[in-house]
């Protein structure tokens, strides 16, 4: 049975008298373990399908299936404890509290959790390690370059060791030696912990070294 399952995902928008059309009749599967490459031109879906597959949005048509719960049944409130327990988010836009340090924003999700500062602040540290920001624990956002911001974000995503990760443009700001740490992080993660990993993403590097790579036209998903 796959990990997750998507089936006949429509999205449409109302803009003033139209309807616009985003995804049409979008089937989706994905198993256990695998790392997929959503590619694409700007502005033809990749955030809204990213969106639909995590719970942040819901289709206008269809159903999504993660880890054998359908999420087009959940209450909304149903549906955020089950994106804080298994979904992790990495957005184009980091989204970062601005009041709080590198280290607080990564302890975030736990605290949200009710998980004790004596597991959480430990986890936190290790990830803001293992993405290269030892020394930036008290900085906050705006004392952070754009790339080290999207570093935050991603030990944040990862930090409640999700079984999900959906990931929007997730080196756009990054270096290529970080860029490559960030595919090492990932690797690690689906290694150790059996993490599934979607990325909408313009860098062919990387989408070359995942398991499958799409191409999001029309509103559909093709192999690329």
């Amino acid at each position: 049975m796959p990990f997750l399952e998507a089936h006949g995902i429509v999205k449409t928008y109302t803009v003033g008298n139209n309807t616009l059309t985003v995804l049409r009749d979008l089937d989706f599967e994905v198993d256990a373990g695998q790392m997929i490459a959503i590619m694409g031109a700007s502005g033809v879906g990749k955030s809204t399908l990213l969106h639909v597959l995590g719970g942040l949005d819901r289709a206008s048509q269809g159903t999504v299936t993660v880890a054998g719960t359908n999420l087009t049944g959940l209450s909304d409130a149903e549906i955020v404890a089950f994106r804080n327990r298994h979904v992790g988010f990495v957005f184009q836009f980091h989204h970062l509290l601005p009041e709080f340090t590198a280290l607080e924003n990564v302890e975030m999700p736990m605290r949200i959790a009710r998980i004790s500062m004596r597991e959480a602040r430990p986890r936190a540290v290790d990830l803001l390690e293992r993405v290269g920001l030892a020394q930036r624990l008290e900085h906050r956002p705006g004392m952070l370059s754009g790339g080290e911001q999207q570093r935050v974000a991603v030990a944040r995503a990862l930090v409640m060791h999700p079984s999900l990760l959906l990931a929007d443009e997730p080196t756009g700001d990054l270096d290529e030696q970080t860029s490559e740490s960030f595919h090492t992080l990932l690797r690690e993660m689906h290694a150790a912990s059996g993490l599934t990993s979607i990325m909408a993403t313009h860098n062919p590097r990387l989408a070359a070294q995942c398991d499958r790579v799409y191409r999001l036209e029309g509103g559909r998903l093709l192999p690329a």
